[in-house]
């Protein structure tokens, strides 16, 4: 029996015990400081506030974007899992809102090159997030390098965060063209939600959407949907500075009613049956196995 069969009796054996999947939602850009962990978190928030028992997994390596807007300090990293025999639980650490995360550190990098034994254990382990949370959100690197593509492969559902600066359209662009060229990558398995950040009004965001839209259409036939827009606000600029998403620290701001708006759709498309829980444990399989595995 072959590595990715063992793993996808794995998922099987944990679907049939009946537990609720969690629904993972990969947030990425095609650029950075556009925005994108600022989206991640706040989401998280708005998600914890309509009853959602909330997990981010940083998976930006070498950049600790989560923990410091957070500032919160983990004591344990995804690497803590692998080689030092933490469990999941362990590596959970609890930040404002009552929103939990996870710092990939660099272990995620290196999960194809671990043996069958370990990666049974990584994914077991994996699995026990679906009991944990409701919705677990991947926060990415920037940009198109493999381990970012990598997953959005995996990912069912995808936000692209961009924004009105030409730089940031045509980095969504490549970024989007480079995972249509991937060699796994299923447009039928995965849906692409994009947020305009940093506009100044509604519509420069509806512009935003149908300018990479036109694109996207013309040469990738990329089916995307758009999700809404989130203004500039000086009040999401304080709260980054005190640490505190602005979702937490001015509940009544711009942007922070934006994101609740941008969760509620979110929401909606679940109780409309749009979107399919697949869990943590087929997420990461796909990863390392390079197969889909739901």
């Amino acid at each position: 029996m072959d590595q990715a069969q063992q793993l996808r009796n794995i998922i099987k054996a944990n679907n049939n015990q009946q537990r609720p999947l969690a629904r993972v939602i990969t947030v990425t850009s095609g650029k950075g400081g556009v925005g994108k962990s600022n989206t991640a978190i706040n989401l998280a928030i708005q998600f914890r506030k309509m009853g959602q028992r909330v997990i981010i997994l940083d998976a930006d390596f070498g950049l600790a974007n989560i923990e410091i807007m957070f500032g919160t300090v983990p004591k344990h990293n995804l690497c803590d899992l692998i080689y030092q025999g933490k469990n999941i639980k362990e590596i959970i650490t609890w930040g404002p809102g009552e929103v939990g995360f996870i710092s990939g550190g660099s272990g995620i990098a290196g999960l194809s090159n671990l043996s069958r034994d370990y990666l049974i254990y990584i994914i077991q382990n994996l699995a026990e997030l679906d009991a944990i949370a409701d919705v677990i959100i991947v926060d990415t690197g920037a940009g198109i390098s493999d381990a970012v593509l990598e997953f959005l492969v995996a990912s069912g559902e995808i936000l692209l965060v961009t924004t009105p600066e030409p730089t940031s359209i045509t980095d969504s662009y490549s970024l989007l063209k480079a995972l249509n060229r991937h060699p796994r990558f299923s447009p039928e398995a995965s849906t692409i939600k994009v947020i305009a950040n940093k506009v100044f009004k509604p519509e420069d965001g509806t512009a935003l959407f149908n300018k990479l839209n036109v694109v996207v259409q013309r040469y990738l036939k990329l089916p995307l949907e758009y999700l809404g827009a989130i203004p500039q606000d000086d009040k999401l600029s304080q709260a980054v500075m005190q640490q505190t998403p602005v979702s937490l620290a001015n509940p009544m701001a711009k942007s922070a009613k934006s994101y609740e708006s941008i969760a509620a759709v979110l929401m909606n498309k679940e109780i409309g049956g749009e979107v399919k829980r697949r869990g943590m444990a087929a997420f990461f399989s796909h990863i390392v196995t390079g197969k889909k595995l739901d």
